[in-house]
């Protein structure tokens, strides 16, 4: 399947690359204004007329090609491993199970070694003192 893909990628990079030289050939709609004029384009290698048939069609050639191409490779980009069969709500719940007294919390600290890490212990703030009043709050 690795091959097909390289090779339908090579083929769409070549087809963008003829494509661009193809648009870039072509004339304009004003340049048959001038062949009709005898500006020298009547005698090119396909004719009066011909250049252009000939370059407009390779051109819907190639871009054909070139988003056959595409579509195939934006398929083959979408498709995804198939999923297990079932719906998840109907698996088992994982249930968690409580880790031991001594080691609360333990196993989720990393560098933990001896597997208790103490802490110091926590204060609790103290009221705050002022020394008129004059932070205090009015009560209403």
């Amino acid at each position: 399947m690795n091959i097909v893909m390289n090779l339908v990628l090579g083929l769409q990079i070549v087809t963008a690359l003829v494509m661009i030289g193809l648009v870039l050939i072509q004339h304009g709609k004003g340049a048959d204004m001038g062949a009709s004029f005898g500006s020298g384009a009547s005698g090119s290698l396909f004719g009066a007329t011909g250049s252009a048939n000939f370059l407009s069609r390779s051109t819907a050639v190639c871009a054909a090609v070139f988003f056959a191409c595409t579509l195939y490779l934006a398929y083959n980009a979408n498709e995804r491993p198939k999923a297990a069969t079932g719906s998840i709500l109907d698996r088992p719940a994982a249930s968690a199970s409580a880790p031991a007294a001594g080691t609360a919390g333990a196993a989720a600290i990393p560098g933990a070694a001896s597997g208790v890490l103490t802490l110091p212990a926590m204060v609790a703030p103290s009221a705050p003192t002022t020394a008129s009043g004059a932070g205090a709050i009015p009560q209403k």
